[in-house]
């Protein structure tokens, strides 16, 4: 509840724990003062309409007239104090009920006692006074009322014939004093505690929206909520983030007239649920639609996720499927593989075999020795875990790996050749990840590049913001032909390769979201690219 005072206050000084809203509060106590003014007036107005003898007694006419007159300008007083808050709630709600049982009492008398019927007014200050202030305070302004009533019936008494009956009028006021103050301070307890449900169930309604909203909010995956109409009710920071905005868009058009249309179509063929869209930044990303059916209107929902991250759990996948492959792989094969390799090299140490038999165990040597390479690199494949990245200086590091690889290698320093981009490189990505795929590219440059005819380039740079490494060798490049194969397992051009070395590193770059391509240079020689992530601009947490 938005007010700027205390949500529960203005109990009576012996209550325990009674109160009502500031806002509440204070309106009812206009209320009451509103008709207080009401009946004041009229009071006043009795004296200047000349009303005949029978309400007003010649005896009475000074103390009714005072009477009615302090009781209006003490409302008007009271107004002042309340619309201006001069005066605390508790304080100005006790004083108009004390003065409305003092004053309404000398106005009964003035009109002739108990009999004269002003005593239910009293009545109405009681019950006033039980949902203003409420507590045992309703229970002592009915006490109060009571006892003015009835020094009242035994003042006039004194002046008056005793009129026995009259004694009856005054207990069953009384009572009815104490009954309308008891049902009055029920019906405002129970008042409040409907209150304090509403507010608590408020409360609680308010957390599970800010607790959905920072669910939505944080997700990976973009969310969009629109009507039939295509206005867009609710969008989350992924889905800006995904579909370029700097700012919540009205229409779905707005985004990507592409996804318009497919939400369209949607409509009417509700099993094309899922549309590949691309941003003009050409970022891909699929969007799945969803019906949200509620009691009062229908709206959709649309979850945005960027392919190249489906794309890494996919890899993901794989690489836990090759995991459970290779534990086969290495029980029936490598087992086997052993045994004939054993027996070759035992059947090789022969005298009795000819030169053609040692030939052909030769060849079996040499096949032992290739299907173990490859179970070794299934193997090192089945052993990839997720990225555990990290930011780096990407140039520092080439110059580091060139110079370890070199060493492990024991190549000339001349062989490679190295050369960086004028600004620093900051990339993110799994340090053991990036040596496995620069190994693998460095190494087929060794073999297939025909260093002997000049340096292996390694060049660092930046294309549209995005950090690259291109690796250049001096081979004549890899045809058309087998360009939709080249990333494919156990596919390899060379009679002593396995095929899985550029699989491996398309893997790896895919799981760091990084993307690893071939093409042919200007002057026709092959350069492998890897595109890796700016770890100022793409920052993402896994």
């Amino acid at each position: 509840m938005a007010i700027n005072t205390p949500e529960r206050l203005y109990p009576c000084p012996f209550s325990k724990g009674y109160g009502i809203p500031a806002r509440q509060a204070w309106t009812l106590l206009k209320v009451f003062l509103t008709y207080r003014l009401i009946l004041a007036t009229l009071f006043v107005a009795l004296i200047y309409q000349r009303v005949e003898p029978g309400l007003l007694t010649s005896y009475y006419d000074n103390l009714y007239s005072y009477s009615s007159h302090g009781y209006w300008v003490l409302t008007l007083t009271s107004m002042a104090c309340v619309f201006w808050r001069l005066t605390s709630y508790t304080s100005q709600a006790q004083l108009l009920i004390f003065t409305d049982i003092i004053l309404l009492t000398l106005l009964m008398h003035a009109c002739g006692g108990i009999k004269s019927g002003l005593g239910i007014l009293i009545a109405v200050s009681i019950a006033s006074g039980g949902l203003l202030i409420g507590g045992i305070c309703a229970v002592l302004f009915a006490a109060l009322a009571s006892l003015a009533v009835l020094a009242e019936r035994i003042f006039s008494d004194q002046y008056q014939a005793v009129d026995p009956s009259s004694y009856t009028y005054t207990g069953m006021l009384g009572a009815a004093f104490f009954t309308i103050s008891l049902l009055s301070y029920i019906l405002a307890k129970r008042s409040e505690d409907s209150l304090q449900l509403a507010e608590q169930q408020q409360k609680t309604i308010v957390k599970l929206e800010d607790l959905n909203q920072y669910i939505i909010q944080n997700l990976q995956s973009g969310i969009i909520i629109t009507d039939q109409k295509q206005r867009i009710q609710m969008v989350n920071e992924a889905a800006l983030k995904l579909t370029k905005q700097t700012k919540p868009p009205k229409q779905l058009s707005h985004i990507s007239p592409q996804l318009a249309r497919a939400f369209r179509h949607w409509l009417f063929d509700s099993e094309s649920d899922i549309v590949a869209i691309a941003i003009a930044n050409g970022t891909d990303i699929s969007g799945h639609f969803m019906l949200l059916s509620t009691h009062y209107d229908n709206f959709y929902m649309i979850i945005l996720e960027d392919i190249t991250l489906y794309n890494q759990r996919v890899q993901q996948g794989k690489l836990a499927s090759l995991g459970r492959l290779t534990a086969s792989i290495a029980h029936e094969i490598r087992n086997p593989l052993g045994a004939i390799s054993h027996a070759n090299q035992l059947l090789a140490e022969s005298e009795q075999l000819a030169d053609a038999d040692h030939r052909l165990l030769n060849i079996i040597q040499t096949q032992c020795n290739r299907v173990n390479v490859i179970i070794e690199d299934i193997l090192g494949l089945s052993k990839r875990h997720d990225s555990r990245r990290e930011r780096i200086e990407l140039t520092a590091w080439l110059d580091s790996y060139l110079k370890n690889f070199l060493a492990l290698k024991q190549c000339r320093a001349d062989t490679f050749k190295l050369t960086h981009a004028t600004t620093p490189l900051y990339t993110f990505i799994d340090l053991n990840h990036l040596r496995q795929i620069m190994n693998n590219l460095c190494e087929n440059a060794l073999k297939y590049g025909k260093p002997e005819l000049g340096h292996i380039l390694i060049q660092s740079f930046s294309l549209d913001g995005v950090p690259c490494i291109d690796i250049i060798d001096n081979g004549t490049g890899i045809s058309h032909q087998h360009l939709n194969n080249l990333f494919e397992p156990f596919f390899t051009t060379s009679a002593q390769g396995t095929g899985l070395g550029l699989y491996i590193s398309k893997e790896l770059a895919e799981l760091n979201q990084a993307k690893l391509s071939y093409h042919l240079t200007d002057n026709n020689r092959g350069c492998f690219r890897l595109c890796v992530l700016n770890a100022d601009k793409n920052l993402i947490e896994i």
